[in-house]
């Protein structure tokens, strides 16, 4: 019915050329023939030499929304198959104001969207705006003067991952190669912008990883994460980690689930990433507070839920600094930004925040139970002031931070001897349900803080005589740490091995 409609309202000179290349006698069986043909690279090209994309694109400007609502998403179909790689339909494409038609789609359809079908519309056009986007500069100047700030901000609303998945691709690939973009997306109407995209994703999820690479550019290329990470907190909640009250809503859920992200892409791209000392004096910030807030709320009988927004910025918080300070130990030469990040850290006092945490925990269940056994038979001592992990790996995660900060620092290797912390760590390296790989990651610390640190390696060989160390919880386990007396070097092993 709706096909006959408008066979009667459209002009002749749009659907005689539509209807001359397929054998079809309605609307919507010519254009899925078109989009069928419009698969293949000879079939693009051969309905480009037909001037079907500048029929099609008048099809468009011709329909009434929402009434033609899926012949227009077949139009858009068409459209985004034809400008799939081929050069002359993408000219084409901009030549006919591809552009503003699909702007003026998309201002009937977001403002008033109300079922799947309008986020099709939408999806489509965006996946045509970014085939079109490929095709070279003139062509995403074209989009990026048309959609920033206005269009992009009303799509960003929409909390739909079929339109933010395709809008990342537009928003990244329009300003990847421009400086004057980049630089408009990293302003305040642009991060505004990044700000809803995150929000969406965070409610909705994402499937591609145009987010991810868009975030990464914005917050480590560009090093704005410190303003988004503001920005991505809603009304309602505190917005920033300075001076803030101890509360469970210091945080948004949009913030943990954006370093949850950038945790994600530093350790995926440990060697790419340099990190910027404003990037990681705000990740450090970050982690201060949250620990600051768990620890006002330590006594309270309920605490914090695992899903709370602290607990997870926290986890985040420490798997990005460990993903840090493990770059700073192997980049190359010409990446100094990481390493002035963890020279940062180390002045601002992050190993005596670790340690703390460290020693403010009960220890792990398998030294608890030698300890036990040690009280029955010296005595008591009390550990009813320690407190409980917040999160399953936590104990895993502190560890994993200061064995990448010591590893080849000495004067990281003497702080932490000179803060009693040898010991400390030496009890990490241990089996922990809680845990998961908390032994390695407690091996890992011990090698780090006894390499080439004769200073620390005496104080293990003192722990006990005769170049062993027999520390009481670890003889327990079965394990010691011996120093090699030829080559100096430390290392654990089974009491079975000797």
């Amino acid at each position: 019915m709706e096909d006959e409609i408008f066979k009667i309202s459209l002009p002749e000179n749009i659907l005689q050329p539509l209807f001359s290349v397929s054998s079809s006698s309605t609307l919507d069986e010519t254009l899925k023939f078109l989009i069928e043909a419009s698969r293949t690279p000879s079939g693009r090209l051969d309905l480009g030499s037909k001037n079907i994309l500048s029929v099609v694109l008048q099809l468009c400007q011709s329909l009434s929304y929402p009434l033609g609502r899926e012949i227009l998403l077949l139009s858009l179909k068409l459209l985004r198959n034809l400008c799939a790689g081929e050069m002359a339909n993408q000219n084409s494409f901009i030549e006919h104001n591809g552009v503003e038609v699909v702007s003026t789609i998309f201002s009937s359809v977001v403002l008033d969207s109300d079922s799947d079908s309008d986020y099709g519309v939408i999806r489509m056009g965006l996946q045509l705006l970014g085939n079109v986007s490929l095709a070279g500069e003139a062509h995403q100047c074209a989009i990026w003067h048309q959609f920033f700030p206005a269009r992009f901000l009303e799509i960003a609303r929409v909390r739909k991952r079929e339109t933010c998945d395709p809008l990342c691709m537009v928003i990244y690939t329009c300003s990847d190669q421009s400086h004057e973009f980049i630089t408009e997306i990293c302003g305040d109407q642009g991060l505004t912008i990044m700000a809803e995209i995150v929000r969406t994703a965070s409610t909705v999820g994402f499937g591609e990883d145009w987010l991810k690479l868009l975030v990464s550019r914005i917050c480590f290329d560009e090093s704005h994460f410190p303003l988004l990470f503001s920005k991505s907190c809603p009304d309602g909640t505190s917005g920033s980690y300075e001076n803030a009250e101890f509360r469970d809503d210091l945080f948004a859920s949009e913030q943990a689930f954006l370093m949850d992200i950038l945790s994600e892409n530093l350790n995926e791209q440990i060697n790419e990433i340099t990190v910027s000392s404003d990037v990681a004096s705000c990740v450090l910030g970050i982690l201060k507070k949250s620990t600051a807030v768990i620890d006002s709320v330590s006594g309270c009988k309920s605490g914090f839920s695992s899903g709370s927004n602290t607990i997870n910025v926290l986890k985040y918080s420490l798997t990005i600094l460990r993903d840090i300070c493990a770059q700073t130990g192997q980049k190359s030469s010409h990446q100094h930004g990481s390493e002035d990040a963890f020279d940062l850290f180390v002045s601002s006092g992050l190993l005596e925040l670790l340690l703390r945490l460290l020693r403010d925990l009960e220890p792990p269940a398998i030294i608890r139970k030698v300890i036990k056994q040690s009280e029955n038979e010296d005595g008591p001592t009390s550990s009813s002031s320690k407190s409980s992990s917040p999160y399953k790996g936590f104990r895993r995660d502190v560890v994993a931070v200061i064995g990448n900060c010591a590893y080849k620092r000495k004067h990281v290797q003497d702080e932490i001897r000179e803060r009693n912390g040898i010991l400390l760590l030496l009890q990490q390296c241990v089996t922990d349900e809680e845990n998961p790989f908390l032994r390695e990651w407690g091996i890992w610390c011990v090698r780090n803080l006894l390499e080439g640190n004769v200073e620390n390696q005496r104080v293990v060989v003192e722990l006990e005589l005769q170049g062993s160390v027999d520390v009481p919880e670890m003889a327990g386990l079965g394990l010691r740490v011996e120093v090699d007396e030829k080559t100096r070097r430390a290392k654990l092993v089974n009491v079975s091995q000797r």
